[in-house]
């Protein structure tokens, strides 16, 4: 099981290279920085978000678990 803080931490730093990328190619496509940096960051909100929703979820969901034994010393 993982904590809500450990799910938040994730999708901030897989955003982070999103990021990186989203702005890299949207300023090649319009040639204005101020402007793929306002795609990046919106980008990034609604993506950041959009992982944590995905994460808590998945983490409802049984498929692919393994199941902890009946017994432990």
């Amino acid at each position: 099981m993982e904590t809500k803080v450990r799910s938040i931490v994730k999708a901030a730093t897989w955003r982070m290279g999103g990021l990186i990328m989203t702005v890299s190619v949207a300023w090649i496509v319009t040639g204005k920085p101020s402007l793929a940096a306002s795609i990046g960051a919106i980008d990034t909100l609604v993506k950041l978000g959009a992982f944590y929703v995905h994460e808590r979820l998945w983490l409802k969901i049984r498929f692919g678990r393994l199941r902890p034994p009946d017994f432990e010393i």
